[in-house]
């Protein structure tokens, strides 16, 4: 997979795992059937036969339910068997950014903890725009590999929508084919 592509899909991601979609957000996605497909066929055929009011009413309680009432896409309140959400940088996941150059404003973002999802997948972002291959491996392998995919695991059974289950499954499927790719890229840089 090319480099515009792989950051256009954490874009994306970065996006979805933020907060509920508006109407742009819907109306975008609903319009791509490209993307829609590559997240799921059950997904695709869902936006094609569902009003769009339907639609974001549907997508807005599911989100609700899966990522800020029952679950919190937070690596360490994952990993943490307290529960416990880390700041600062006693927090692994800023600890990397602040050691690769990444300015993270949390005042003027949604997100008030450096390691959500959200700003997990943006960070893979900018790597890739930055062309650091080792980081980006890195941080896979330390920290997005690491927790949400058992999170995603976890949380797909509880989706109601045909777009979050199939979206688990995409995403896990995503970081898992990025990475094996970036360790590939290694191995013949190396050998």
């Amino acid at each position: 997979m090319d480099d515009k592509t792989r950051l256009y899909i954490y874009a994306f991601l970065s996006r979805i795992f933020t907060e509920q979609l508006d109407d742009k957000a819907l109306r975008d996605l609903k319009n791509n059937e490209g993307l829609l497909e590559t997240i799921g066929e059950e997904t695709a055929a869902w936006f094609r036969e569902t009003e769009e009011e339907a639609l974001k009413e549907a997508l807005n309680v599911d989100y609700n339910s899966l990522f800020v009432v029952n679950n919190h896409p937070i690596e360490s309140a994952v990993m943490d068997s307290k529960n416990e959400i880390l700041v600062g940088l006693q927090n692994p996941v800023m600890q990397f950014y602040f050691s690769h150059g990444y300015d993270l404003n949390l005042e003027s973002s949604k997100l008030y903890v450096p390691d959500h999802a959200g700003l997990e997948f943006g960070f893979m972002q900018s790597m890739i725009s930055g062309d650091d291959r080792e980081a980006q491996a890195e941080f896979l392998q330390k920290h997005l590999i690491n927790w949400i995919v058992p999170f995603l695991v976890a949380v797909k059974p509880m989706a109601e929508t045909p777009f979050y289950r199939d979206l688990c499954d995409f995403t896990v499927e995503f970081l898992l084919s990025d990475y094996s790719q970036l360790m590939e890229k290694r191995g013949e840089a190396n050998g």
